[in-house]
């Protein structure tokens, strides 16, 4: 009873009847609504069921309660205030951990990935700064638009799937998570992550391909996550990308942090491009666009730069050659796996499709070169461990790898604003 009245979507069916038939709806007031009345409904069921959930004792799941305490906090007040709130009670990230571990006790264990150490010069005396880059696979297009044809559809399961998403996330520990395809960023990863320390920011596609999907859970988007207690957000700015000056539905967040241990500010940004073949100049349109905004705020690549994103482009388009060849030095870093150090991972996504078997690599992080160093990068799964039904599947979450590096400033650095 508990766990079906927190996943239960409930939703102002006027406004989403007309984002999916019309699109005439305003996105940002859809979210309000859809968020304000689940919690206020979610809050109204889980005070009815108090008496059966206390009866569960020491069997109830701690996710879920804490999950529950979380919405019902603020249930009654606007999701605004709810976000901004700075007093919820912390979780103990190993006890989330293992309580995601308990869910997915029938499922196969979690595939093992290694770090690789890519320092060339002397070890830097502070932390570096672990930032990860997720394509998560947003819950409506995985179940309602993206025919993955080898992968059950149980294997697609959400109240599952999103304890393999928090798993992966758990055991990384990033201090900065940029996540694309976030459907779920109100009712699941930020009541969460914000009681692991995260302050967080969405921004949803104007007209997002999850809203076409029944029973879906709004819109999909991008999600930018850093740990508080390591950094101090000096600017926020969300680019809705333009191609050809005409506005698209693809968009991006670039934060400008300060890291209190260094004292250094730096800019991390996260994006999802355009999709499919044929829009290669829309995509390097939209890929110019997003440079642009970042030379704006990085102050001509005066403040060193993190981008994180999956821009759907190969290393042979055009929008990878821009960046390559920006003004504001940037690499690639995960070329640095590779012997050469000039190529890039042989795929970051690889699924079955009704139009046969797609293996690309499509997501980056790319870095100031001149101003960071990478430390070490997250080693990619072998072809052996996403065997031959390829992903998404049950023991890993989506159909994009994850990204994971490590990052310091370059210790001769003494330009930083």
């Amino acid at each position: 009873m508990f766990e079906t009245v927190l996943q239960v979507p409930i939703r102002c069916h006027y406004l989403a009847s007309l984002c999916r038939k019309g699109r005439s709806c305003d996105v940002e007031a859809y979210v309000s609504v859809h968020f304000t009345i689940r919690l206020f409904t979610v809050f109204t069921l889980v005070r009815s069921c108090s008496l059966s959930v206390h009866s569960m004792g020491n069997s109830t799941s701690r996710l879920y309660s804490a999950l529950a305490k979380t919405l019902s906090s603020s249930a009654v007040s606007q999701h605004r205030e709810y976000l901004e709130q700075s007093d919820v009670e912390q979780l103990d990230p190993k006890e989330l951990l293992e309580e995601c571990q308990v869910i997915l006790q029938k499922r196969p264990p979690r595939l093992q990935r290694d770090f690789v150490d890519l320092r060339t010069d002397s070890i830097s005396s502070h932390r570096p700064i672990r930032v990860m880059q997720w394509n998560i696979l947003a819950q409506a297009l995985g179940e309602g638009k993206d025919n993955f044809i080898q992968c059950p559809m149980e294997a697609l399961n959400w109240e599952e799937r999103k304890c393999l998403i928090l798993e992966e996330i758990l055991a990384y520990k990033p201090d900065i998570l940029c996540l694309q395809e976030v459907d779920h960023y109100f009712d699941t990863f930020q009541p969460l992550l914000s009681r692991l320390g995260y302050q967080s920011t969405f921004f949803p596609k104007p007209w997002s391909p999850c809203l076409d999907v029944e029973h879906n859970n709004g819109p999909d988007g991008c999600a930018l996550f850093f740990l508080k207690d390591r950094f101090e957000l000096i600017n926020s700015v969300n680019i809705r990308l333009t191609a050809m000056k005409l506005k698209t539905n693809q968009v991006a967040i670039a934060q400008t942090l300060k890291c209190n241990e260094t004292e250094k500010l730096f800019c991390i940004a996260v994006t999802h491009l355009k999709a499919r073949t044929g829009w290669e100049r829309f995509r390097s349109a939209q890929g110019c666009d997003l440079l642009q905004n970042l030379k704006n705020i990085t102050q001509g690549a005066e403040i060193p730069l993190i981008i994180c994103g999956d821009f759907n482009a190969e290393p042979t388009e055009e929008v990878y050659k821009e960046f390559s060849n920006s003004s504001l030095n940037l690499n690639s870093a995960y070329k640095l796996l590779s012997a050469d150090g000039q190529s890039e991972p042989p795929y970051t996504t690889w699924k079955i499709r009704p139009s046969g078997e797609c293996r690309h690599t499509l997501d980056y992080i790319w870095y100031s070169q001149h101003t960071l160093n990478v430390n070490s990068a997250l080693s990619l799964l072998t072809e052996e461990q996403i065997g031959p039904n390829r992903l998404p599947s049950f023991n890993y979450p989506s159909d994009h790898l994850s990204l994971v590096c490590d990052f310091s400033f370059n210790q001769d650095l003494d330009r930083l604003l």
